[in-house]
């Protein structure tokens, strides 16, 4: 058998060579392949947390507070969207406390606010405007030192549905205090019943 000349070792080493070079290649393209698909998932980051309730309703849009007249309750406070505003006998205006949280506060949502001194007023006196701080972290907006609140019963502006509610809420007045009279609308008295004669009706 004859023996490899010079020339053919010198072709079967170069080919050698290549072969290995090609693998080490391969390996090191999918090692950085590899590296770059885990670096998403890895700097994820954790959702933000969510703000208390009350302050996510003070930055819905702005403040204000409107002296009406109501046609059952007489000078009322209402807020920016016409919503009639309510104080609770239950808190206290010296110094300035609220006492509905939790379920209560579900029915009747506070009146939040960010800034008590960017609060829009007509009717109102700046005077008797202020904020009292709240379990959750947000500030409620009080008049003459009562905290003010909405009715979850109320669905539309100008409703006073809240008016008595328990014997301890009670519409507002531009001057913080109670408005008196009913939510309901004055009843119409009842039409006479033709049926009966006029001699009856003049003796009752």
């Amino acid at each position: 058998m004859p023996k490899p000349t010079g020339r053919r070792l010198l072709i079967a080493s170069g080919l050698a060579a290549v072969a290995f070079a090609a693998t080490a290649c391969g390996t090191t393209t999918s090692t950085r392949t590899d590296a770059v698909a885990a670096t998403p998932s890895s700097s994820a980051s954790a959702p933000a947390p969510a703000a208390p309730a009350g302050a996510a309703a003070a930055a819905a849009g702005p403040v204000k507070l409107v002296a009406v007249n109501s046609a059952q309750l007489g000078a009322i406070v209402t807020d920016s969207a016409g919503r009639t505003l309510y104080r609770f006998d239950k808190d206290t205006n010296k110094p300035s406390a609220t006492n509905c949280t939790g379920a209560c506060a579900e029915k009747w949502p506070p009146a939040t606010v960010q800034d008590k001194d960017k609060v829009a007023l007509s009717g109102v006196g700046s005077a008797l405007v202020g904020s009292v701080a709240r379990p959750d972290g947000s500030r409620q907006l009080t008049l003459n030192g009562w905290p003010l609140y909405r009715f979850a019963g109320d669905s539309a502006a100008g409703q006073v549905n809240g008016q008595g509610v328990g014997g301890t809420w009670f519409a507002s007045t531009p001057e913080g205090k109670k408005a008196r009279g009913t939510g309901q609308a004055p009843a119409q008295a009842p039409a006479p019943d033709p049926s009966q004669s006029s001699s009856y009706s003049s003796g009752y």
